[in-house]
């Protein structure tokens, strides 16, 4: 059956612009200017993903909506305001970097709160029934970033600044994050750490953002203990990797839990292109996580999933997931094929290293209900 699919988007989120790098690193030095391209986090991932959904007639069948910038209010319940004046001045001046790997350009604060805002109104709209499920097509992303502290291209936190709107205005009490961005989810886990009312689960790639972070013994403190869940996953898992994690972990988790509102962080660099990451999902693969996510809200929580965009590098493979991903939350089929699919799923993990990676969440989540 179709369904109901809000998707948020605003042209000015691609104008966001962070100065000359090569992939991460700032051009100066020993570090040339690139032909193309420059840095990972560019819009055009984002640009050809809402492409490729006008050309398929993917966007007819949505509800395509935009929404005004978070409001000071909106974002003093989770940004101090010193952080706040300090963004805005760097912004004004022409951009500089705000915090680690989270360089900024002309208009970026104003832009930051446009993205802020699509994460809003995505949760507002759903929690309103005018639509089943929403996606939202932020950018600059926001899981990295820290109350008072920007990191890996994240400048304000979107998620958590959309759940505390919509428990100021509609008493929204508990809340699922599910953060499959191949990154760490750290900025949202600090947040809600001590917290009982926002579960925070994190599946990323172990070591690899920030610098050698694995968590799987970060389980929350004091009301939050237990409330907070990471999967790391080694290098090359593949999908197997993550569809045992979601059964024997997220889904398990989030039953327990009972939200009233399941959102995603919807990084797709763990994608088997990503250059940011090595751990070879498919478009397939996405369509199958949102899926399954999708069936655990409508169980749970009468179908209240939103769906926010993070990271995701490749600009040529991105299109793909989104894609793959918006067509199974609308229930919308195209023709639209993934030209990548076959070469990705011959670079799949073997059985051993399948086997391997399977007793490690077993063993996770054993302790896990322990």
């Amino acid at each position: 059956m179709t369904r109901r699919t809000a998707f948020f988007f605003d042209e000015h989120c691609l104008w966001h612009s962070a100065g000359q790098h090569a992939l991460v690193m700032p051009v100066g030095g020993w570090v040339q200017p690139p032909a193309a391209g420059g840095l990972a986090e560019s819009p055009e991932s984002k640009r050809r993903l809402k492409s490729l959904m006008d050309i398929s007639g993917l966007s007819r069948a949505l509800d395509l909506r935009t929404a005004p910038m978070a409001s000071e209010e909106d974002l003093l319940r989770i940004h101090p305001a010193e952080y706040l004046a300090r963004f805005k001045t760097l912004s004004d001046a022409g951009g500089g970097e705000l915090g680690d790997h989270a360089p900024i350009g002309p208009g970026s604060y104003e832009i930051a709160r446009i993205s802020a805002g699509l994460a809003i109104e995505a949760v507002a709209t759903v929690l309103c029934g005018e639509a089943d499920n929403a996606y939202a097509l932020s950018r600059p992303p926001g899981h990295h970033c820290l109350p008072d502290h920007a990191m890996g291209f994240c400048m304000l936190a979107n998620i958590p600044i959309a759940i505390e709107a919509a428990r100021a205005r509609s008493g929204l009490t508990r809340v699922a994050v599910v953060d499959w961005d191949v990154h760490h989810g750290n900025g949202t886990q600090h947040i809600y750490y001590e917290r009982d009312d926002v579960l925070t689960i994190s599946l990323h790639q172990e070591g690899c953002f920030p610098p050698g972070y694995s968590g799987a013994e970060d389980r929350g403190s004091g009301k939050g203990l237990g409330y907070n869940l990471n999967i790391p996953l080694l290098p090359g898992g593949g999908e197997d990797a993550y569809q045992h994690a979601i059964q024997r972990l997220v889904i398990p988790a989030l039953e327990r839990f009972a939200p009233e509102l399941i959102i995603v962080a919807s990084g797709f660099d763990a994608n088997g292109f990503d250059p940011l990451a090595r751990m070879l999902l498919t478009s397939e693969s996405y369509r199958q996580m949102t899926r399954t996510l999708r069936q655990a809200a409508e169980r749970l929580c009468g179908g209240r999933l939103v769906m926010i965009h993070e990271g995701g590098y490749s600009e040529a493979y991105v299109p793909f997931c989104g894609h793959a991903v918006v067509e199974e939350l609308s229930d919308v089929p195209t023709d639209v094929a993934d030209p990548m699919l076959e070469f990705l799923r011959l670079q799949q993990p073997n059985a051993d290293l399948q086997a391997f990676q399977r007793e490690r969440l077993d063993a996770l989540a054993a302790s896990w209900r322990q």
